[in-house]
């Protein structure tokens, strides 16, 4: 990843910094966009927003829904819709699994990261994970704020 972050076409459009913290992520998955030009220039200026999306299996393909990309001001007569469902791209055995994750394991399909790779193609990464109760989401916050005590103590001790 460090590699990719010298590249000049690397570039981080949208992040979701809730979704580590709400789901318990066990693996995640780099899926390619389905995206009309107006979006993908609207990506390029960094009009997006993930937070309140979610990606789901239906009739064999996989859609991100209710993602924001905002309307590109240049583009007059081929405006984009900003919260329509967009098809991500995925193999059939990546589909395949995933289907499984969701229907029969009770996982959620989480977008994590927008960006574009070194290539300049626009990817989503998308994390399988379960939903983290109440009780878990304390402890994950006391680990953390646990973390950030023992730093300043070894600083302070320097």
């Amino acid at each position: 990843m460090a590699k990719d972050k010298q590249n000049p076409n690397y570039k981080v459009v949208a992040e979701n910094r809730r979704a580590r913290f709400d789901y318990a992520i066990e693996d995640d998955l780099e899926c390619g966009i389905l995206l009309e030009g107006s979006e993908v220039k609207s990506l390029r200026v960094g009009g997006a927003n993930i937070a309140e999306s979610y990606a789901a299996v239906d009739e064999g393909e996989l859609w991100l829904v209710n993602s924001y990309i905002a309307p590109y001001a240049q583009a007059k007569t081929f405006r984009h819709e900003e919260r329509r469902r967009r098809k991500l791209l995925v193999s059939r055995r990546e589909m395949a699994n995933l289907w499984n994750a969701t229907q029969r394991k009770g996982m959620t399909l989480v977008p994590l990261v927008m960006y574009f790779n070194h290539k300049g193609l626009a990817k989503l990464k998308i994390g399988i994970g379960k939903g983290k109760k109440l009780h878990d989401k304390r402890e994950t916050q006391a680990r953390r704020d646990w973390g950030r005590q023992k730093a300043r103590l070894l600083k302070d001790n320097r």
